[in-house]
């Protein structure tokens, strides 16, 4: 157990959900398919980022979200990437001190790149037009 979150790019919330709700395993090919739902494009994944899942969780408390922060989809826009690069650039993400008993140790400087990387993709998306979606759980 611990802290799994996910980026991706999807057509509208909670298709990532419902396409993995309906999903089944194509022996053929080794994936798996959902032949009624578009599976969503995986921008990054992190494993024990507390940093991250704090940043995002005090974007998610901001916009009204109550309750854990647990498997809650939410919606990046410009702005809230604009924001995270600036925050990882300057160091203000690494200042969280975020903490959870599944969460790990602080590993901003691991992810940093990693981090900086997934803000010029997902803006990239938004600039397309697409939908960029953050969820997590543990």
């Amino acid at each position: 157990m611990g802290l799994d979150q996910y980026a991706y790019v999807a057509n509208r919330a909670g298709q990532r959900d419902e396409f993995f709700e309906g999903a089944e395993y194509d022996s053929e090919t080794s994936d798996i398919v959902n032949p009624n739902v578009s599976r969503p494009q995986e921008l990054a994944y992190w494993r024990k980022h507390p940093n991250l899942q704090g940043w995002m969780e005090n974007l998610y408390r901001d916009r009204g979200g109550e309750g854990s922060f647990n498997g809650e989809e939410l919606e990046l826009t410009w702005d809230d990437v604009n924001d995270l690069e600036r925050d990882i650039k300057s160091g203000l993400m690494a200042n969280l001190n975020t903490t959870g008993f599944f969460f790990g140790n602080a590993s901003d400087e691991m992810y940093k790149k990693q981090d900086l990387q997934f803000c010029i993709d997902a803006k990239a998306e938004i600039f397309l037009g697409r939908k960029v979606f953050y969820n997590s759980s543990w």
